[in-house]
């Protein structure tokens, strides 16, 4: 349930900051967009991100069109590392099997430079 409402909120989180923010609008306009999600392993909880430079579109489930996925191999792993998501901790978490990511690594950069605008 926690990592649900954390998902959720991130949602909310990412569209403030494209309503208030002008340098994470700039930085969105230069990527011309970025879809992701965020999942376990089992997708028993899953979110995705669809977000353009016209606006941020957030849902429960995870498409196969996506850009990056995050997957992490459970629940608790999920919110211990998205708490303080430091390059570090997601180093950590896909060395120990933790964390896996579905797509480019160059996108995992590019939502990256997105979050630290948050």
């Amino acid at each position: 349930m926690k990592l649900r409402l954390m998902l959720w909120l991130l949602g909310l989180l990412l569209k403030r900051a494209q309503r208030r923010k002008p340098a994470f609008r700039q930085a969105l306009d230069e990527m011309r967009g970025l879809d992701w999600g965020i999942a376990t392993e089992d997708l028993s909880i899953a979110r995705h991100y669809r977000m353009s430079p016209r606006g941020i579109e957030t849902a429960s489930g995870l498409p196969v069109d996506l850009d990056l996925e995050l997957r992490f191999s459970d629940p608790d792993s999920a919110v211990q590392v998205l708490r303080k998501p430091t390059q570090r901790r997601f180093l950590d978490g896909m060395m120990s099997g933790k964390v896996r990511l579905v797509g480019d690594s160059k996108d995992l950069t590019r939502l990256q430079t997105l979050l630290r605008h948050l």
